[in-house]
């Protein structure tokens, strides 16, 4: 090592050491002898805040100087998952901490698997999120993140005999060291209440929204910083508390029981992630939380701009936000109620503000996913809202009738509000309208939300429809995640990888070099063994490394077809039992994902597999030769294990459901070959890694389209004896003998409706999980594909993606030092 980097590092270790042992002793207050890996991770945590604060503060210095115009991205879901390794690396103070600890007799790899995952999401979409942030920083650029601060995180996953159980997962359970309360810039956020018609001095229609209850907002900033520690922006999360004033005036009245009633009802709206709305009570509380958040965003958004500027002129060139789905969609009325009554913008130009401001990502193809609220609902909570929606829907459906007279069916498509027997307000058309860009995240799901989702709307605005697609970094998912593969690829090519992913092509001749091949295999099968010690502790399970790794991790849901993966093990195990055909290749079958609490049919399905596992494991005609495991609550610190041993990525979605896909992605940036289907991102990973080393099956989204109005399941059975003898196996009480008829409902399913084509792409999917079998028997062909799989997928970091979003829709550039 050079004497100067040798001094460098020299001089931060002693400045890294001595705040560490601050820490310990005036934040612990603990003598280090005392301390367990959960302490140590606290005390260093709390040292490698020290330099993200300085780096933060410098930061907030340079763009407040370059006047820099800032994008806020508002999301209800930012997972996040553990801080501290990722902290490390981006600071370079990973060696530096290792050794350090290491003087203390401290492993820092325990340290940093006592950390808490931060559950502030769900899966795909909260994770694309913190995507989003580390890609900002690392491009120096000023964006910053604005969500709720939940105490609960979505849930923790237990199985209990092979049913979901969901139990509290109290991320929050002691202070975030990553967590930087403001309460001095808390927010009021007005709530509930009537509108009162009144008239302004010009005899002008002035309605005034009276007898409002308050919420505050307090804010807690996460630093995120970019790689090499030069820019640290900031995630904003939100906590919801009562108005002391509020409460003051009902506790002083005597009523002590509703001030406490009146807190805890405030408070409820940071308390947890996605409430059940199955209730009225779940839908207002879900409606309070997207407002709460968006509602404290804004607020904070102007004030920030409003510390540098004396007039509202110049919002448009100074601030952009992007709506990260349906969720934040209320910032369209909320920003207009800003702008038009507490600032008295004329509505014309506020309009026009507004929609130069916001962009609006869609993410999701499901009508079912597209949020939708009762009118009724909205006026009780947010009666000025409504208000502003119905005349922002009024002058939307004017300039609809204007290029379309005449045609009513077009104008009911295209309205707002979506009249009926219960009126709802339809949020993403409330975005659509209320944005300069609409954006979906892969090729096929924007030409789908053209041509299939909102037709009308891009008929009406071409111009503001466009494609981003979806990115991960490759910080977190390849440096972080596969050390062992980041070592190698830095070795063969160097390091510039790391903040240019494109330069990975350069791997490509590597592919056909033995000794790197070699190589390769090596770190594919230590991922595996440690993977295997993963499953062995939280399952109990002991699984062959040296079999092939067939892994679908993902969020549990009819549409990604956990089912069709699960029909494809059943036909292997009764070939091998009933027919004597023993499978070309050992394989285990490593699944793992949550199922919404009130979604029956995928907490049937996780049943479903624990009993695969369970039948096919414990029979001895087996031997080894197939191994069905589920993995327990699939978060952050476990994708991180699972998804650098994967030998296979399951993206088997139904063609045309799948907006993008960021698991298919992760796993092929590890060295996974992917059998999947021609959707979501699939198309494109296919495209950049070459059609020979993607497993494709099944029908394209055209063919679906086509095939669906006449769509027949039975006649897939009829012609197909191993679809029948699957299909009839969940029939009989096979896999359910202490629970007779449990699994009867699948059966009926795929010969009924069958809504997500398990039965017409069955035998493709068969034939082509043959054709894996065989390449992963030859070994080093296998190897070549999965090496090139790694070398072109440059095109999937997020930091691609967010250029293409500063590029074309924020007109955000770098304010680099």
């Amino acid at each position: 090592m050079e004497t100067g980097r040798l001094n460098e590092l020299t001089l931060v270790g002693g400045e890294f050491q001595n705040s560490l042992q601050r820490h310990v002793r005036y934040s612990l207050a603990r003598d280090r002898r005392q301390l367990g890996a959960h302490d140590w991770f606290r005390a260093v945590s709390l040292a490698v805040r020290d330099w993200l604060v300085d780096r933060m503060l410098e930061t907030e210095a340079r763009y407040h100087k370059a006047d820099a115009k800032r994008v806020y991205y508002l999301s209800l879901e930012f997972l996040t998952g553990r801080s501290l390794g990722n902290n490390l690396i981006n600071l370079g103070l990973e060696d530096v901490c290792r050794s350090i600890l290491a003087e203390e007799g401290v492993k820092l790899d325990d340290v940093l698997e006592s950390e808490y995952d931060a559950a502030l999401g769900n899966g795909g979409l909260g994770r694309l999120a913190a995507c989003f942030l580390d890609s900002l920083a690392t491009l120096g650029m000023p964006g910053f993140g604005y969500g709720i601060n939940y105490e609960y995180g979505l849930f923790r996953q237990e199985i209990s005999n092979g049913y979901q159980r969901e139990k509290p997962d109290y991320w929050l359970r002691e202070t975030s060291p990553w967590l930087i309360e403001r309460p001095d810039e808390s927010v009021a956020i007005p709530v509930y209440g009537r509108i009162e018609h009144g008239q302004d001095r010009q005899g002008n229609y002035n309605p005034m929204w009276m007898d409002w209850r308050v919420l505050v907002g307090v804010p807690h900033d996460m630093p995120i910083a970019g790689y090499l520690g030069q820019t640290v922006n900031v995630l904003r999360l939100y906590s919801a508390r009562s108005s002391d004033e509020f409460d003051m005036q009902i506790f002083n009245t005597g009523d002590y029981v509703r001030a406490a009633e009146e807190q805890l009802r405030s408070e409820t709206i940071s308390k947890v992630l996605y409430p059940s709305d199955v209730a009225t009570a779940g839908k207002e509380l879900r409606l309070k939380q997207e407002y709460f958040f968006v509602a404290c965003a804004i607020r904070d958004i102007l004030r920030r701009y409003q510390e540098t500027h004396d007039t509202l002129e110049a919002l448009p060139d100074k601030v952009a936000i992007q709506l990260n789905d349906t969720h934040p969609a209320l910032a369209v009325a909320e920003l207009m109620r800003v702008l038009h009554d507490e600032h008295d913008v004329p509505w014309e130009r506020a309009w026009d503000m507004t929609t130069a401001i916001l962009g609006y990502t869609n993410h999701t193809l499901l009508p079912e996913a597209l949020e939708r609220w009762p009118v009724a609902l909205f006026e009780y909570v947010l009666p000025r809202h409504l208000q502003i929606i119905r005349e922002i829907d009024a002058r939307l459906l004017r300039r609809a009738a204007a290029v379309w007279p005449h045609d009513t069916d077009r104008l009911r498509r295209i309205a707002i509000i979506e009249e009926g027997h219960e009126p709802q307000v339809r949020m993403a058309h409330l975005a659509i309208a209320g944005s300069h860009s609409i954006n979906g995240v892969s090729a096929l799901h924007s030409e789908l939300v053209k041509t299939n989702l909102v037709p009308d709307f891009h008929a009406l605005w071409p111009e503001r429809f466009n494609n981003k697609t979806n990115g991960v970094t490759q910080r977190r998912w390849l440096l972080r995640a596969n050390p062992g593969l980041a070592r190698l690829v830095t070795e063969a090519i160097g390091n510039r990888w790391i903040t240019d992913l494109e330069r990975v092509r350069d791997l490509e001749p590597y592919a056909d070099d033995a000794e790197f091949c070699e190589r390769f295999r090596a770190v594919k099968h230590v991922n595996k063994e440690r993977l295997a010690t993963v499953i062995k502790e939280t399952t109990r399970l002991m699984v062959d490394p040296a079999t092939l790794f067939d892994v679908q991790a993902k969020r549990i849901h009819e549409y990604k077809r956990q089912l069709l993966a699960a029909m494809g093990v059943v036909h292997e195990y009764l070939r091998l039992i009933e027919d004597g055909v023993e499978p070309l290749t050992p394989r285990t079958y490593i699944f793992a994902g949550k199922a919404a609490p009130g979604y029956w049919a995928a907490k049937q399905i996780i049943k479903l597999l624990n009993n695969l596992g369970l039948i096919v494991n414990n029979d001895p005609r087996v031997r080894g030769l197939i191994k069905v495991v589920f993995v327990p609550d699939y978060r952050v610190s476990l994708a991180v294990k699972i998804l650098p041993a994967a030998d296979l990525s399951e993206q088997i979605s139904t063609a045309g459901t799948e907006a993008s896909g960021t698991g298919n992605m992760k796993l092929a940036m590890n060295g996974a070959l992917t059998i999947g289907t021609l959707d979501g991102a699939n198309i494109e990973i296919r495209e950049e890694v070459g059609g020979e080393n993607f497993f494709l099956f099944g029908l394209t989204a055209a063919e679906i389209t086509q095939l669906r109005p006449n769509y027949n399941p039975r006649g897939y059975y009829d012609r197909d004896r191993d679809l029948r003898r699957v299909v009839d196996a969940f029939a009989s009480d096979r896999f359910c003998p202490q629970e007779p008829g449990l699994f009867r409902w699948i059966h009926d399913m795929l010969l009924g409706q069958d809504q997500y084509f398990y039965m017409a792409d069955f035998r493709s999917y068969i034939d082509t999980q043959k054709r894996v079998a065989e390449e992963f028997a030859r070994g080093a062909g296998w190897t070549r594909k999965a090496v090139l799989n790694v070398a072109r997928m440059g095109k999937f970091s997020s930091d691609r993606a967010i250029e293409e979003y500063a590029r074309d829709i924020w007109s955000v550039r770098a304010v680099l030092p």
